[in-house]
């Protein structure tokens, strides 16, 4: 994944970011058993990434507040589909995944932060790019698309794992298939808002941090 990238990660306080956070560092390393070198990282969902680093320069900081994201409460809806998780076994970054509705402003808000960080169209009319942008979101949504990665690795992930990490996922709070969480409870599908992060270039995942952030 060259480049710098954007994460929009959810919010502290909500209930999901500490079950997804728990689910990724503790729960399903314990039950894949994977490889000691497979990362842990913080739950987002990548919104671009290839962004060069002289993009936002010295001041990353100030150069990610120039950016019109949407100020409005409940503007970006990020709801997890019930299809979910998958796994990926041609991508380490979709190891294994939630799967994301690109709606309720999250391909909006994916737009924009192409537009702006890699495609030099943040200056057309709508904020949120031309035609660049607009063919890349379309490529985006067919192929990679809006997702939270749950595990990042090489090591394959068979159905009848997938089936314990599913029921691993449920049980943790994360509401699947219209269903209530094995608990008993309502369990949760997603979050409204969130904060931007800007990862920069070159680091390897155990180092990645944020080098700017923006509250939506």
């Amino acid at each position: 994944m060259p480049g710098s990238f954007l994460w929009l990660v959810p919010p502290a306080s909500h209930p999901l970011h500490t079950i997804l956070t728990n689910l990724i560092t503790t729960t399903l390393p314990a039950l894949l058993s994977p490889s000691p070198h497979n990362p842990t990282f913080v739950p987002h969902l990548t919104l671009t990434s290839d962004i060069p680093p002289d993009t936002h320069g010295p001041d990353p900081q100030a150069w990610l507040d120039s950016i019109p994201w949407p100020s409005r409460p409940g503007s970006v809806r990020v709801r997890l589909l019930p299809s979910g998780p998958r796994t990926d076994d041609d991508a380490f970054f979709r190891r294994c995944y939630l799967p994301v509705d690109p709606g309720g402003g999250v391909a909006d808000l994916a737009a924009l932060a192409r537009a702006w960080a890699v495609e030099g169209e943040g200056g057309a009319e709508s904020g949120a790019g031309g035609e660049k942008t607009a063919a890349w979101l379309q490529s985006w949504l067919a192929g990679f698309g809006p997702h939270v990665s749950l595990v990042y690795g090489n090591d394959p992930i068979d159905e009848a794992k997938l089936d314990e990490v599913r029921r691993a996922v449920r049980e943790a709070g994360v509401k699947l298939e219209g269903e209530a969480p094995v608990s008993g409870e309502d369990g949760w599908d997603g979050w409204e808002g969130g904060v931007i992060w800007l990862i920069p270039a070159g680091r390897p995942v155990s180092q990645w941090s944020p080098i700017a952030t923006r509250e939506l």
